[in-house]
């Protein structure tokens, strides 16, 4: 709670947060499942800043890397992202500061998660936890299979076991049982959060007739 209010600035946690950061956190595997817009990032972001190490976050939206990012650095966390964007000597300061233990959280494409080169890293970075966004992906039901994805459990089985949290924002329960085999998580938690958005609403009005015109 002191890092959601000294770091994030909000006064309290969201439905589900607050147990799902809390079994992540106390070494714990989990599939979440929360509406977009509904706090999903707090659940890996916090826990990263509770253990000890960098928390791997995987995730295909390049994009959404750099703005998560730059909240977080404008934050004080530190934090920083591996992907096709950064030049050879971005990327490579970015690969010092890993292994000098001076990141909270490194956003990775899946792509650069299964190089040769970056497993060598993790093979000598202390780690926190690994984040695997937009889970779908690792299914072959899902509506976006991407076949990087299927190299991330032998990944993390060989540096070491570390909690693994998935985040989607809906998933069938044949596309959730996927995910958990092919990460290697059936035993996980799986977190259900509400889908209603009390914030959402459809409001109809009646034109009138100097509107019309």
């Amino acid at each position: 709670l002191s890092i959601l209010q000294s770091v994030f600035g909000f006064p309290s946690f969201l439905g589900k947060q607050r147990e799902i950061i809390d079994h992540v956190a106390s070494g714990g595997d989990a599939l979440v499942l929360m509406p977009t817009g509904g706090g999903k990032s707090l659940c890996f972001q916090i826990p990263a800043l509770m253990r000890e190490g960098c928390g791997i976050v995987v995730s295909p939206l390049i994009a959404l890397m750099h703005d998560q990012v730059a909240a977080l650095r404008e934050a004080g966390v530190r934090a920083a992202c591996l992907n096709s964007t950064l030049d050879a000597t971005a990327a490579a300061r970015v690969e010092r500061e890993l292994l000098a233990g001076e990141l909270d959280l490194l956003y990775v494409a899946p792509e650069r998660l299964t190089t040769p080169r970056f497993l060598g890293l993790l093979e000598r970075a202390r780690l926190a936890l690994f984040a695997i966004d937009e889970a779908h992906c690792v299914s072959q039901w899902g509506h976006d299979f991407r076949p990087e994805y299927r190299r991330i459990r032998p990944i993390v089985e060989m540096i070491g076991r570390k909690p693994i949290l998935a985040l989607k924002a809906t998933a069938t329960p044949k596309v959730q049982h996927d995910i958990q085999k092919n990460l290697g998580i059936l035993d996980a938690e799986v977190f259900t959060c509400s889908f209603n958005r009390e914030n959402l609403y459809y409001e109809i009005s009646t034109k009138s007739e100097t509107e019309k015109k």
